[in-house]
């Protein structure tokens, strides 16, 4: 896997990465940073890359499970240390998982596995921050 990080110029903090897929993506920095604002910060990508991550897992698990899964929501809400390095010491993630009788049990199943054995970004991130998860079901 392959990325390619480019600034975009001198007149402020702004920087495009182009990924292996072929995929464009667009990352600023703060006013106060030096930024303009006009795109997402390079670490709200990393818990962007993180929700995409464990929602897939969990998508994947349940239809696997042949569960009739419509629509999975994840919510992250993050901490980040005070001091450099400002790593993330705390995320809860919050799933809204929509479906037809999808089960308790497996919800709860699919996001604990994701979050223990399959999404490596959580795997990751859990070096440094207590996960938390919770979860609620949506009658389709």
């Amino acid at each position: 896997m392959e990325v390619k990080v480019s600034w975009n110029g001198p007149s402020g903090m702004s920087f495009r990465a182009q990924t292996g897929s072929g995929h464009l993506v667009a990352m600023d920095g703060a006013p106060e940073g030096g930024g303009h604002n006009l795109a997402p910060r390079p670490m709200e990508m990393v818990l962007v890359g993180t929700g995409g991550c464990t929602a897939y897992d969990v998508v994947l698990i349940l239809k696997r499970g042949r569960e009739d899964v419509r629509g999975c929501d994840v919510t992250l809400q993050a901490e980040r240390a005070e001091t450099d390095p400002k790593v993330f010491t705390r995320i809860n993630f919050h799933f809204v998982v929509t479906g037809k009788n999808l089960k308790h049990a497996a919800v709860e199943r699919a996001i604990h596995l994701s979050h223990d054995k399959y999404c490596s970004a959580t795997i990751m991130m859990a070096k440094t921050a207590t996960i938390t998860t919770s979860f609620e079901i949506v009658e389709a």
